[in-house]
């Protein structure tokens, strides 16, 4: 069924009569020196089977298309001159190229022209501009008989409904049409229209039951669980109750397959049900890739159903269980491991290539990620004032709500202001966008062609300039290691640390305490130093052509080495530092490491007694 608007009758004033339709054809044909015998027989015709135009219009689209070659110079006066809509999927099936050409003196003409400026200025180049054009923004001049600034959010969404349509009827995708579509209507909103900057994401699995998730489980525990999630989601945002459904429905499903006469919570037992589950999430694999789930996966499973059983217990629901069933020790350790920083080389190789990269707008930003160490999140969510001069303070920049929730304010140099301005120079101008968080307008920073730099668009730079200077796998949030471990070398205190990069606690910063931790050199090189001093307890009979020896570290247990009196004092220190050692580690309970202790008392005694026979 074709669309509502195609056959839709045409509001306004009074039709003309086909006479007065036919002399401004040949008016406008005379005008251009075009036409001929055939075309105005044609037109005549034409209103001769339809006076009223708009009528054609509710033909089958087989007799639409059908139009002779002589006649469509009329149909394109007819659309130009907003006396016809032929519907959208007319519009889609025909090539307007003539109709282009018709359209320059008139009202069409007038608005084409505005919409090549305002997407030139938006940053596309004139052959994109006009092919967005020639599919979009003329079909909808024909179709709508207003202007561009004119259009709604309905106009737009008919159009779409249009190429869906055309999709079924043709059996494929129609990508190019959609794409241009997504571009004309940003153009079509930095031109003034009240349309939306950019069509809403497909939010519709969102509104699913939470019954959904729980497909498969017994009726009683999915009706517990779904009354669960419902009190979750007045304290959570949707996306986070999501999560936690899509766990519950892993336990829930397990437990059917389990226990199928289960059918209520109050009924869990530890070894008939939880220790099972928990092996069953050790051995759990990712049903896309195969792969074993991640540490954080199988942490965040086991979290869940915890809290879920601890909350129904508190909240003294009578499906909850009669005792705590998961503890902290049933919850797999994450993993500590350390930021994953850029070593100097590489990150002043990748800094260069940036600098030298032709799209100064997104090497920019990924230069000013590497200057202040924001998370990519933060960076896209940057406003147009994030800058604040405080006097006798310098410039700082207000970082906007991220990961966490919180702001902060970044102090900045000189070279990262000179980054912001370049960033402001090449942005792209045009209306306030709405703000993802807030739905809001706000002047953000980072704008390309009239839309928001994507995460997505500054990951694939980065992998650019990364692959130009031979690095593989670097990630945005490398920068900001790379940033916080510069700070920490040059003696950056903790505080400090915390405020700059947002961190809510401290052992979030204590990742970076653990790369280069100043006294813990500090203590190496001391204990080097004895220790290289004590074991300097004899010498080598090995001769240099033997080539290297296997002993190295282990000296005194070396058939080779030799110990005289004059070696004693060293010797004896030496005895008494591995006892104490032995002596801990039999304490820890370190079997084999106490025997490794003692072996070495035996082969000092040896040694001591031969140099006190020398």
């Amino acid at each position: 069924m074709p669309p509502a608007s195609a056959s839709a009758p045409c509001d306004g004033p009074r039709r003309p009569a086909p006479s007065d339709l036919l002399g401004g054809y040949q008016a406008a044909l005379a005008a251009r020196g075009a036409g001929n015998k055939s075309f105005l027989c044609a037109a005549r015709s034409f209103l001769a089977r339809w006076p009223d135009p708009q009528a054609w219009a509710a033909e089958p689209l087989a007799v639409r298309l059908s139009a002779s070659n002589s006649a469509k110079p009329f149909l394109n006066y007819l659309m130009l001159s907003g006396q016809l809509r032929p519907g959208y999927d007319y519009l889609l099936e025909r090539k307007l190229p003539a109709a282009l050409r018709e359209a320059a003196d008139g009202p069409p003409g007038q608005d084409r022209a505005r919409f090549l400026a305002a997407a030139t200025e938006l940053g596309y180049q004139p052959r994109v501009a006009a092919g967005l054009c020639s599919q979009i923004a003329m079909r909808l001049l024909i179709q709508t008989g207003r202007t561009l600034t004119e259009l709604t959010d309905a106009d737009i969404a008919a159009f779409d409904a249009a190429i869906t349509a055309r999709e079924h009827t043709c059996g494929r995708p129609l990508k190019h049409y959609r794409d241009a579509l997504y571009t004309s209507r940003t153009v079509i909103y930095h031109m003034g229209a009240p349309v939306a900057a950019v069509a809403r994401k497909n939010t519709g699995h969102l509104r699913w039951p939470w019954a959904r998730h729980f497909a498969g489980a017994a009726p009683g525990i999915g009706r517990s669980l779904v009354a669960y999630l419902e009190c979750a989601s007045g304290t959570r945002v949707r996306s986070t109750v999501l999560g936690i459904a899509g766990r519950l429905g892993h336990f829930a499903r397990f437990l059917a397959a389990c226990d199928p006469a289960l059918d209520s919570l109050a009924g869990l037992d530890r070894q008939r049900h939880i220790e099972p589950w928990l092996a069953a999430v050790a051995a759990a694999r990712n049903p896309r890739t195969g792969a074993v789930l991640s540490a954080s996966e199988r942490r965040s499973r086991v979290l869940t159903v915890g809290r879920m059983i601890d909350d129904i217990i508190e909240w003294g629901w009578r499906e909850a269980p009669a005792r705590r069933l998961i503890f902290a020790r049933d919850v797999p350790r994450l993993p500590r491991a350390l930021p994953r920083y850029l070593p100097a080389d590489a990150d002043r190789a990748l800094l260069a290539a940036l600098e030298a990269s032709p799209d100064r707008l997104v090497a920019g930003a990924l230069l000013l990620l590497r200057a202040t160490g924001m998370r990519i999140g933060e960076l896209t969510l940057l406003e147009l004032d994030c800058v604040h001069e405080v006097p006798g303070s310098g410039a700082w920049l207000k970082i906007p709500l991220g990961k966490l929730d919180t702001e902060r304010m970044v102090p900045i140099d000189e070279k990262a202001l000179a980054l912001l301005d370049q960033i402001a120079e090449h942005r792209s101008p045009g209306r306030p966008l709405p703000h993802p968080r807030t739905g809001k307008l706000a002047d953000f920073l980072l704008t390309h062609q009239g839309r928001r730099v994507s995460a997505h668009t500054l990951r694939g730079e980065l992998r650019r300039a990364a692959a130009e200077v031979g690095l593989d796998g670097v990630v945005p949030h490398q920068l900001r290691h790379t940033y916080a471990t510069a700070l920490v070398n040059a003696g950056c205190s903790l505080q400090a640390l915390m405020a700059l990069l947002g961190h809510v606690s401290a052992e979030m910063s204590l990742r970076y305490g653990r790369l280069f931790d100043a006294t813990v050199r500090d203590e190496y090189q001391r204990a080097l130093a004895l220790a290289k001093a004590r074991l300097a307890g004899g010498y080598c009979l090995r001769a240099a052509a033997q080539g290297p020896c296997v002993y190295a570290n282990i000296c005194e247990h070396c058939p080779n080495f030799r110990a005289e009196a004059t070696f004693l004092p060293v010797l004896q220190l030496q005895r008494a530092d591995t006892e104490a050692l032995a002596a801990d580690a039999a304490a820890r309970g370190w079997g084999e490491e106490a025997a490794r202790h003692r072996r070495l008392l035996e082969r000092l005694d040896l040694l001591i007694a031969q140099a006190h026979a020398s």
